[in-house]
This record gives structure tokens, C-alpha cells and sequence, in this order.
């Protein structure tokens, strides 16, 4: 089973993203021609007036389960060109595969803190 998929319905709902702007520099893996040319800041992600916007966290959440599982699909998609003996470059391949591998990792870690943050509210005593 996926890691991400066994991860996404403990997720916040994802929304439709442009999430290959990770692969979007010509020469990368998943290069697509019509994917942005680069990467969108996280501070993009929150509006810029002073009420807070509804539902931007768990936007946030969702756009990061779901990039996460696209550069691990397309480093499953890389790995697998390499293996039947499509002209892949092996670093490429690498590459991409430690991209997948780092990104996980990072989502495991703000999961944790996100438990860890969760778990000290519910201790304070009110």
C-alpha cells in the first residue's frame, strides 16, 4: 500500500492544486511544459487582509498530502520508465526518488508536531 493513501483520509479535505511546480524545471523527472516555472511561496497561501481566512489551514494540509503524493508517484513513475529500459537518466531517477523519500519524511514530521501540539492542549487544565 502507498504510504500517502494511508495517510490521506486522516487528512484535512485536498483541493485541486497546480502541485507539479516541483517538477516543473526543464531536465527534472516530471518535467511538463505547461506546468509554472516556479514554485509557489507558502505565504501565497493565506490572504492578505486581516480576517482569517476560512479554511486555510486545512487547505494547506491538503495541498501538502497531495504534493507529496504526487512526487512519489512520479518517482514511482521514473523508477519504473528506468526499469523497463526507457532512456532515463539514473541520477534523474535518484533524484527524484530522494525528492519522494525527503517530502514523506517532512509529512510524518509535521504530523507529529501537529499530535504533539494537540496532545499538550488537551494536558492544560483550564
Amino acid at each position: 500500500m502507498d504510504p500517502v493513501a494511508a495517510v490521506r483520509p486522516f487528512a484535512l479535505p485536498a483541493t485541486p492544486l497546480a502541485a507539479d511546480a516541483y517538477f516543473s524545471m526543464p531536465g527534472s523527472v516530471g518535467f511538463r511544459a505547461d506546468a509554472p516555472a516556479t514554485l509557489p511561496s507558502p505565504l501565497s497561501l493565506t490572504s492578505g487582509s486581516t480576517t482569517p481566512n476560512q479554511g486555510s489551514f486545512a487547505t494547506l494540509l491538503g495541498r501538502l498530502v497531495t504534493e507529496v503524493g504526487d512526487t512519489q508517484h512520479t518517482a514511482q513513475t521514473a523508477a519504473r520508465e528506468l526499469m523497463s529500459g526507457e532512456n532515463v537518466p539514473l541520477h534523474q531517477v535518484m533524484i527524484a526518488g530522494e525528492e519522494a523519500n525527503i517530502a514523506f519524511q517532512l509529512m510524518v514530521e509535521v504530523r507529529n508536531k501537529l499530535l504533539e501540539s494537540y496532545q499538550e492542549l488537551m494536558r492544560m487544565q483550564v
